[in-house]
């Protein structure tokens, strides 16, 4: 084992354990409120220990070719029975607090500087995937249509519906500079071809600076916003901050 992801690993046990060590307390604690409460004091101590120690380079380890995962045997979630199909005419639309909202068909994304990077997908089960991925940088569309530094949270919103709210979809907020870390992507490739139904497509979020579950598929909106949002699986008591 490399020090490189050795040290990953560490890091990540340390994570674990601020959380375990947080939720030793919570008994007796409303779990249907994870936001309220003596819950929502340690999301935020939690959210606070792991902004500290968030890094915000690139990272210079690349992981070997015979550590990827083939895109047959990628895990793929949902949260509903069937994968949604992107709607005619689908475009990514970004807004919120923005000098100059704009809305980019497929077409348009692969126009602009592509990254390809190779990363890891931490999953909050404890299993990990590598693919490569190639997209744009969430920072060159922020810089393209002017997010306003103010805005200290982006919302990431998919076209995915969810099965018990047929007028909601999934979503997942994310502090800013997780957002436009270099290693944060939307991605439309994944180990040199076309993304996959499966995997996102047209358009998903990918990033290996937040568990799986913050890598938002079938994208549809980013929002630069001054407050939280939560998130699909935040709402229900899932970390917030949710670092790896």
């Amino acid at each position: 084992m490399s020090d490189q992801i050795r040290q990953a690993l560490s890091r990540r046990r340390f994570l674990y354990t601020l959380g375990v060590g947080a939720a030793l307390p919570l008994v007796g604690c409303d779990s249907s409120r994870p936001q309220s409460g003596f819950l929502g004091a340690m999301e935020r101590v939690n959210g606070g220990v792991q902004g500290a120690l968030f890094r915000s380079g690139s990272g210079g380890y690349r992981e070997p070719d015979s550590e990827l995962t083939p895109t047959d045997v990628f895990p793929a979630y949902k949260i509903g029975k069937a994968f949604p199909v992107a709607p005619a005419a689908w475009t990514l639309r970004v807004g919120g607090m923005v000098a100059r909202p704009q809305s980019f068909s497929l077409a348009d994304l692969q126009r602009m500087t592509r990254a390809d990077l190779r990363l890891r997908h931490h999953c909050v089960e404890g299993w990990s995937a590598l693919a490569d991925w190639h997209g744009v940088r969430v920072r060159d569309l922020a810089e393209l249509v002017g997010a306003d530094p103010r805005a200290t949270v982006v919302d990431f919103r998919s076209f995915e519906a969810d099965p018990d709210k047929p007028d909601a979809f999934y979503w997942s907020s994310w502090d800013r500079a997780s957002a436009l870390h270099a290693q944060t992507l939307v991605a439309y490739g994944q180990n040199g071809a076309d993304l996959d139904l499966r995997h996102g497509a047209p358009l998903r979020l990918y990033s290996s600076v937040k568990l799986g579950y913050k890598n938002v598929k079938w994208l549809a909106s980013i929002d630069f916003l001054d407050e939280r949002t939560g998130g699909y699986w935040e709402n229900l008591g899932y970390e917030w901050f949710a670092g790896t």
